[in-house]
């Protein structure tokens, strides 16, 4: 009985201990919490400055090389987006 209580305490503790400051997603789950396809993404990268920055996962400078995006920066865009429906209208 001990084991099957385990896994749900050690999952309690890791979501207690999680932090989206220093979470870093990638490409899929941005898309999924923005809403944005990967070419939007891309175009958003360049054209809005206050769009989350990629946070380099290699040394690599190529083209392709893997990036992750900081949760709450990414979290904190889409608060931002949210609270500006109500600005437009």
């Amino acid at each position: 009985m001990h084991a099957l209580h385990a896994p749900q305490l050690q999952s309690a503790t890791t979501a207690k201990n999680f932090d989206p400051t220093i979470t870093l997603i990638r490409m899929p789950d941005l898309e999924a919490i923005t809403g944005l396809a990967r070419p939007t993404v891309y175009k958003r990268l360049k054209d809005d400055p206050t769009f989350p920055r990629p946070v380099p996962l290699s040394n690599s400078k190529s083209r392709g090389s893997p990036v992750g995006f900081v949760l709450a920066e990414v979290q904190a865009w889409v608060r931002q987006r949210i609270a500006l429906r109500g600005e437009a209208a």
